[in-house]
């Protein structure tokens, strides 16, 4: 894994430093979204939170992950697919929030087309679905 997460890193023309691999391999590890608790929760060395979020910023910025907010007001982040870039993410796509566990996954389906009136612009669109997830 360790592999995985260097050419990440290096594709995101990142420096390559210990909290920002520790940070990545907590996305690898998990098929759903976390949030800044669970990262903090699930590293082993401890970390300020600054530099957490720092390190969430950065990787939201260069198309590694995205964010998501989820019906209990909670930022979550998700990793990008690996066509989203430092000026693009392609993150357009439902998010199922399961009601018992609380855990966030990407659907990677589209969003369905919304048509609006004519003078309106779409400048970023979301849809969060609720409901048990399989585990549930």
């Amino acid at each position: 894994m360790d592999n995985k997460i260097i050419q990440l890193l290096n594709h995101a023309d990142l420096r390559i430093t210990q909290v920002r691999k520790d940070v990545l391999t907590c996305f690898l590890e998990n098929n759903h979204a976390l949030s800044s608790t669970d990262i903090e929760e699930a590293l082993t060395t401890a970390l300020d939170r600054i530099t957490l979020y720092r390190t969430l910023k950065s990787f939201e910025e260069k198309g590694l992950i995205h964010s998501i907010v989820d019906p209990n007001n909670t930022t979550k982040y998700a990793m990008c697919e690996a066509t989203c870039t430092e000026h693009h993410h392609h993150d357009e796509h439902i998010h199922f929030h399961c009601t018992s566990c609380g855990n966030t996954f990407c659907i990677e389906e589209t969003i369905p087309s919304v048509h609006l009136p004519t003078g309106y612009r779409i400048s970023n669109a979301s849809m969060i679905v609720n409901g048990l997830c399989s585990n549930c």
